[in-house]
């Protein structure tokens, strides 16, 4: 089995609501190794925050105490199945603020990375990481995609 055939079978995925949503997020917990690194992009309000959140309760974490990080950079939640690093780049200055704030620990460490705006990363972003497209097709229905990012 490849890296990739790991995650085949749920996507991609339409999502009709922000349940369905935190429902992969689950199931992506189910399958999550530590060092994994995830993606996710997509635009304001395309459900980023609530994959994470279902990532979250799948690895044993109160979604509720799960929020974006927009302006810390960095959640680290411990005492779950794997710890959950929750990074937000979308106010990164520069890629080098995050590695000075202990991304190797992040990136590459025994715990699941997940990443909104992850493009804000530069090279810091591992080859391995999972990237995940999520796309407004309406209103309230995401498409889900796994893609390749250079």
């Amino acid at each position: 089995m490849t890296e990739s055939d790991r995650w085949t079978d749920l996507l991609p995925l339409q999502s009709t609501s922000p349940e369905a949503t935190h429902a992969l997020g689950e199931q992506l917990a189910e399958r999550v190794q530590p060092g994994d690194v995830i993606a996710l992009h997509g635009d304001l309000g395309a459900g980023k925050t609530h994959l994470v959140k279902g990532i979250g309760a799948g690895l044993g974490y109160n979604p509720a105490d799960i929020r974006s990080p927009t302006f810390t950079l960095v959640h680290v939640h411990e005492g779950g199945r794997l710890p959950l690093y929750h990074i937000d780049a979308y106010r990164l200055g520069d890629p080098a603020e995050l590695y000075e704030m202990g991304a190797d620990t992040y990136l590459y460490g025994e715990g699941v990375c997940c990443i909104e705006w992850p493009s804000r990363m530069g090279e810091l972003l591992p080859d391995t990481a999972l990237h995940l497209q999520l796309t407004h097709e309406t209103r309230t229905t995401r498409r889900i995609r796994q893609t390749c990012h250079d």
